[in-house]
């Protein structure tokens, strides 16, 4: 069916088309209760990733835990206190019970194994059996707690001040849910002590639960200030209500769809609904031009269709721009990148639908003449305005394209010192409880993010050979030598501590043993007295391989790239018998960092020379389309040269906002240049002349253009108020795009023109 035939059956049946919509709606909102969120990055990777299958493989063969919360506590005149010692006991004992927690392998001072020897025999037990009572057993433990280099950094700050109880989750534990229950028990207990949970799982879960109130929070907020926004433009409330109608509607057609298709809302997903709210905003060209022709046509149903024919080519090429903008990441490779791209481009055609059906309805609905009409009659403060600004590009073309073009310049070198990275505990405000308690355990200890480096011996060659030890602990120094390296642990630490407490502390035997028969007594040894977690995290039980834990002091990716890198070149400076290779939480963050956004970004410049083609398409010139790529080209510049020199990542929503952004600024140049081309071709442009022709454009059309801008930048504004750092770059990184696209097309397109009038067909 026709566009113009949609818009007809729709001004012809108006009740019928909303009854229709409201059933379709309705079928859709049934689905809603089967949502399924999932905030787990791991998901982003389908299951067959190489990264998920090594990461599943190292973790079954050590007996390690996806996941795991820290719990500092901070007493700034020391831990090692009577009261201090007896309140990390029972915050220990709690934990244990807490359903979800893997209690048999929670690391305290109660719980960790400590290595000492008596009259030449190993011994091996907790650390800290129970709370020291008199002041001569806390010193004895004070001193039992710094003659072992295995806890320092690790549970133990350099200065006293500061502990960590290391707590793994079960497989399918919510982080949050365990986390709030910590502190629920730290609460209780009274005292100078400072308490802080933290860890991976804090900060996604948290994010995944803030993430879903946010958006029941800001998507009603920044509606509610688009329909008043609209209301004071067009002094309607039908046409205010269409437009919110249409959005919801499209939000929830989209969301009904994915989630009746199975598929879980992810954190991109679980944008969709403010992507789909901004691109309805497109429906206030339709009531721009509605408000003229309403007050030019002889009755209501020939200004509702000469309005459609008017914007309909530009708004369905709007459309299209912005379906093949997201529709393009249907071609990549991860599912949940996929999903998105899906999910905004029907979006996007349901709202074009939407625009050609819902709203000449509801516009023929709509009682008396004036309704909807505005205040457009004789000249405005608003169309001066416009007339100016692109008065300003067609009578001084040369000045403004100098301008313009040092302005690029200027922004492509800021686009150069963009960094890819991503950091979830930074999608957190500074002040938030996630971010603080991170900063506050990187500071003192080890670090949160966890990252392992897998040493296999080749040839078979077994890891407890003194040449293996020695090479796992020059790897080890190496990696310790690096500033966001905080703590490295492995066999190595637990041989080394053995050979020293069987020599009654002599410093001469820190060190590697000389034999293989002496390593392998060793840990024959230990493993008969030990937690059996103990000596699997670090060792298989061939001996075949190793396990280098790397405690981090920073979740950026950037971080674990560095290992990697220190790894690679140990690796090349000393070739040996083993081959090293990364895994662990931090490792799993840098590939799906590199997958994800790198997958986004090919996407993206798929999408950049699909919309060019489009708007090649819808003006059947080239030339005719370079200049509507203009105003996206330099939005996106200008958007991504302000980002590199503000020192701001390309991280996750900075990657999601780019392919909102082809279709948004975009949006306004091909409105411009198809109702200028319009009005040029026309009797009252031909006598009018060229100059004319712009300000006319500028004035009519340019006045939706305008209030496009406006409304889209006030409405997600309120965004720039979220306690989530994505959730206001999303805001400013909107209200930015609106404000430069607009005002590029207003003044640069019109000089464009001037300059290139005889090269134009």
């Amino acid at each position: 069916m026709q566009m113009p035939s949609l818009v007809e059956f729709s001004v012809s049946r108006p009740r019928l088309v909303l009854i229709v919509a409201a059933i379709l709606t309705l079928a859709a909102l049934t689905q809603f209760p089967r949502i399924r969120i999932d905030t787990d990055p791991k998901n982003m990777l389908p299951p067959e990733s190489g990264a998920r299958v090594w990461n599943d493989e190292v973790d079954k063969t050590f007996g390690l835990y996806e996941d795991m919360l820290v719990v500092g506590v901070v007493n700034d005149a020391g831990i090692v206190n009577k009261a201090t010692l007896a309140r990390i006991a029972r915050i220990t004992e709690a934990a244990l019970d807490i359903k979800g927690v893997a209690g048999r392998d929670v690391a305290a001072f109660g719980t960790i194994t400590n290595v000492t020897a008596r009259e030449g025999t190993l011994r091996v037990a907790p650390l800290m059996g129970a709370p020291p009572e008199t002041p001569e057993e806390v010193e004895a433990f004070k001193s039992e707690l710094a003659s072992n280099p295995l806890f320092l950094n690790r549970i133990i700050s350099k200065d006293g001040r500061t502990t960590a109880i290391y707590i793994p989750l079960e497989k399918g534990a919510n982080g949050k849910e365990i986390a709030d229950k910590l502190k629920e028990i730290t609460d209780r207990e009274t005292g100078p002590e400072k308490y802080y949970v933290a860890g991976d799982p804090v900060a996604r879960d948290t994010f995944g639960a803030l993430m879903f109130k946010l958006m029941g929070k800001f998507s009603p907020i920044a509606g509610a200030i688009m329909f008043i926004a609209v209301l004071v433009m067009f002094r309607s409330l039908l046409l205010a209500g269409s437009m919110m109608a249409v959005a919801m509607i499209s939000i929830i057609w989209s969301m009904g769809l994915l989630i009746g298709l199975g598929y879980p809302v992810h954190i991109m997903s679980s944008m969709a609904p403010v992507f789909l709210m901004a691109i309805a905003t497109d429906s206030i060209h339709i009531f721009n031009e509605f408000s003229f022709r309403l007050k030019e046509a002889p009755d209501r149903k020939t200004a509702i269709i000469e309005t459609m024919h008017a914007v309909s080519r530009p708004v369905r090429f709007t459309a299209l721009a912005t379906a093949a903008g997201f529709g393009v990441l249907l071609f990549m490779s991860i599912i949940p990148v996929q999903v998105f791209g899906g999910l905004i481009a029907f979006g996007t055609i349901a709202l074009r639908l939407l625009s050609f059906s819902f709203i000449p309805a509801v516009l023929m609905l709509m009682g008396g003449r004036g309704a909807g009409s505005g205040h457009v009659e004789g000249p405005s403060r608003i169309g001066a305005g416009l007339r100016a600004l692109s008065g300003l590009g067609g009578r001084h073309p040369v000045k403004v394209v100098v301008i313009a073009a040092a302005l690029m310049v200027f922004a492509v070198v800021g686009t150069t010192k963009i960094v890819v990275n991503n950091n979830m505990v930074e999608w957190f405000k500074e002040s938030s409880e996630v971010r603080q308690a991170d900063k506050a355990i990187n500071s003192a200890l080890g670090g949160t993010s966890l990252g392992y480096i897998v040493a296999t011996g080749k040839d078979d060659e077994q890891i407890k050979t003194p040449e293996a030890m020695r090479y796992i602990e020059g790897l080890q120094k190496s990696l310790e030598r690096l500033s966001v390296v905080g703590k490295t642990s492995s066999v190595v630490d637990y041989v080394k501590r053995i050979n020293l407490v069987l020599h009654d502390n002599d410093p001469a035997y820190d060190a590697v043993p000389v034999s293989k028969t002496e390593i392998g007594q060793y840990l024959f040894l230990f493993s008969m007295s030990a937690k059996p977690s103990d000596l699997d995290s670090v060792v298989d039980y061939s001996f075949k391989k190793a396990n280098i834990w790397v405690q981090l002091k920073t979740w950026d990716v950037s971080a674990m790239r560095e290992v990697i890198k220190t790894v690679d070149e140990y690796g090349q400076a000393n070739p040996g018998s083993l081959e090293l290779k990364p895994a662990g939480n931090a490792y799993f963050n840098l590939v799906w960092n590199d997958e994800v956004l790198w997958d986004m970004l090919k996407g993206f410049v798929i999408a950049l020379v699909a919309v060019f083609v489009i708007l090649a398409i819808n003006f059947k010139s080239l030339r005719w389309a370079l200049i509507g790529y203009v105003p996206l080209l330099f939005t996106i510049l200008l958007l991504y040269g302000v980002v590199g020199y503000a020192g701001k990542d390309f991280d996750m929503p900075i990657s999601v906002l780019s392919c909102l952004s082809l279709g948004m600024a975009v949006d306004f140049s091909i409105h411009y240049i198809a109702r200028f081309k319009e009005r040029l071709a026309s009797d009252e442009g031909a006598q009018a002349g060229l100059i004319d022709s712009l300000l006319w454009t500028a004035e009519r059309p340019g006045r939706g253009i305008a209030r496009n801008a406006v409304l889209f930048a006030a409405a997600f504004s309120v965004m720039l108020f979220a306690p989530l750092t994505p959730y206001i770059t999303v805001g400013a990184f909107i209200a930015s795009m609106m404000t430069l696209s607009a005002l590029f097309t207003m003044v640069l397109v019109p000089a464009l023109i001037v300059l290139f009038k005889k090269r134009l067909p």
